[in-house]
């Protein structure tokens, strides 16, 4: 009995030691270093900059080295550069010599390649695109000469290049990681269409910079609501008082921004209007969110009788006074389309409550409707049209530039060979963002985190509208305005495979060696496709082994 006692009085005494047991090794070897790395110093500060940085200047030296090749006008360049630079002469787009029926003679767009570039004239073109990124585009032809392609291409460039700066800042911010903001920059970076889409002086290029400026400053609005909304909750916690309604923020500057950006992005096409649309839906939804998290009684309520008009005020608006701003240049001269549309056209003025609006902006809403009428109903067939239903499976990319060459001409080497500009996304960067895009939304039913869903939005806002349109001659590089999305989904995902450095280390090992793999497969493919992207001259036989898909070709 006594032994008995001993035993338990001995296990009563071991039960109440700390349990050991042997420490599991966690993290990655390179975690290990990577942590020692950014102990030194200033290290982790810096790194916070230095990898989105990096991804930005490889981004410009994908971007900017030889950006005149090819010296001449790529696919729709013969519209918007030869009407970029009119617009910076006369406030609005003049008229350009028709191609000569004599086949032998210079086309128009030859002679302007040759620096015969004062050739238009001063009587109006009808144009079915706002004026804002012409003015853009003009602004490098009167940095660099209208004769010179590194001009008319150079602001495309560098907005493309600020693009993939902001997505990495973004993406950065969005999930707290200067790695997958790093990622997400990178393979912005070296993705193909976001490439051509910055060395080709379409608008496109130009509306995605806009855009993801816009979701950057809606991402800083949200972050501020949330703080002043749980601010505002605690106070009158603290006081004893019910919080019922939930504050009223009228300062919201970022949110000012966003409106301001997108009207920007409408002034330059107006695929612009679907992500003020969605950014503007948004930003009430979440307030309305937020506003229940904080404990407010009536969030629902609260959130459409009290900011909903507030937001609206903040977005809508600010685009549209924005839009009508670009327009300035028009509305100051004389001869632009339509200008004089009641006067020597016939157009009828409007009456009854709508009488007193001055003859010129009446003029200013028939060219607009002239322009919603033409862009609605523009079914005329082309080679590269791609229907929206299949733009995700990059079923039909863009080919802008396609000159052949025997043996013996311009260098060439071999029997045949070529020099094309095709917007082919890098294919192990496409495919894997749109399948991520398709996990983000699984994992934001599972998870229900707001940064997923925020990501998602993007994407809708530069997706959806187009599936009303699939009848509609576009082009496969629409998808430039929310790929920068795409991208985003793609980091995020990635980041929940790696898991994190807490993460048992065979897990941990396993996960960032696959990923390795993943990105060598990436450079390797960008390095492949570059020549196609920029107009190097290739054998034949090499640039035919690029089109995996017959509908590539």
């Amino acid at each position: 009995m006594v032994v008995v006692r001993r035993m338990l009085r001995v296990t009563t005494d071991l039960a109440d030691l700390p349990t050991t047991t042997p420490d599991v090794p966690r993290g990655s070897r390179l975690d290990d270093w990577w942590g020692r790395f950014l102990a030194v110093g200033g290290r982790a500060a810096a790194w916070r900059w230095a990898g989105p940085l990096a991804v930005t200047l490889l981004a410009a030296v994908l971007r900017l080295v030889d950006l005149g090749r090819p010296h001449s006008l790529v696919f729709d360049e013969t519209y918007y550069v030869k009407d970029s630079w009119t617009i910076v002469h006369l406030g609005y787009e003049g008229t350009w010599p028709a191609n000569p029926t004599d086949t032998s003679a210079p086309t128009t767009d030859a002679r302007f390649a040759a620096g015969e570039t004062g050739i238009w004239s001063s009587a109006a073109e009808f144009i079915a695109h706002p004026p804002l990124g012409k003015y853009l585009i003009g602004l490098g032809m009167l940095l660099f000469g209208p004769d010179n392609a590194f001009g008319w291409r150079f602001t495309v460039a560098v907005l493309g290049i600020a693009t993939v700066f902001l997505v990495a800042v973004i993406t950065r911010s969005l999930f707290r990681s200067t790695f997958l903001g790093t990622l997400a920059g990178g393979l912005l970076a070296i993705d193909g269409q976001a490439i051509v889409m910055s060395r080709v002086s379409l608008l496109d290029g130009i509306v995605g910079f806009f855009v993801v400026a816009a979701f950057g400053t809606l991402l800083l609005d949200r972050r501020q609501a949330q703080r002043r909304t749980d601010a505002w909750a605690e106070r009158r916690a603290d006081a004893g008082r019910a919080t019922l309604w939930g504050p009223v923020l009228w300062w919201r500057p970022w949110l000012f921004a966003t409106g301001l950006v997108l009207g920007l992005a409408t002034a330059t096409k107006w695929t612009g209007m679907y992500f003020l649309a969605f950014f503007a839906v948004y930003s009430v939804v979440s307030d309305m969110l937020i506003r229940r998290r904080a404990g407010v009684t009536f969030w629902s309520s609260s959130g459409l009788l009290q900011q909903a008009p507030v937001s609206f005020l903040l977005t809508v608006p600010v685009a549209a006074v924005t839009y009508v701003a670009s327009w300035t240049g028009w509305f100051v001269s004389k001869g632009g389309w339509d200008r004089d549309w009641i006067g020597s056209a016939g157009g009828q003025r409007w009456t009854g409550v709508l009488a007193w609006v001055p003859d010129s902006f009446q003029n200013w809403w028939h060219y607009q409707s002239e322009i919603y009428a033409f862009n609605i109903g523009l079914h005329t067939p082309h080679s590269y049209q791609a229907n929206p239903l299949l733009w995700l499976l990059m079923q039909r990319p863009t080919s802008m530039y396609y000159v052949g060459t025997d043996a013996g001409q311009a260098g060439c080497a071999v029997d045949r060979c070529g020099a094309a500009i095709t917007g082919i996304a890098n294919p192990f960067i496409w495919y894997a963002s749109v399948v991520a895009a398709v996990v983000l939304l699984v994992l934001l039913v599972t998870r229900r985190r707001w940064e997923y869903g925020f990501v998602l939005m993007g994407i809708a806002a530069g997706y959806l509208p187009w599936l009303l349109y699939v009848n509609r001659t576009v082009f496969q590089f629409y998808t430039i305005a929310f790929e920068p999305f795409l991208v985003m989904a793609l980091a995020a995902v990635v980041g929940v495979l790696i898991g994190s450095r807490d993460d048992p280390r065979p897990r941990r090992t396993r996960a960032l060696v696959w990923l390795g793999v993943y990105l060598v497969v990436v450079v390797l493919a960008s390095a492949y496709w570059y020549p196609l992207w920029t107009a190097l001259q290739m054998p034949w036989d090499f640039i035919r082994s690029h089109y995996w898909l017959p509908s590539w070709l």
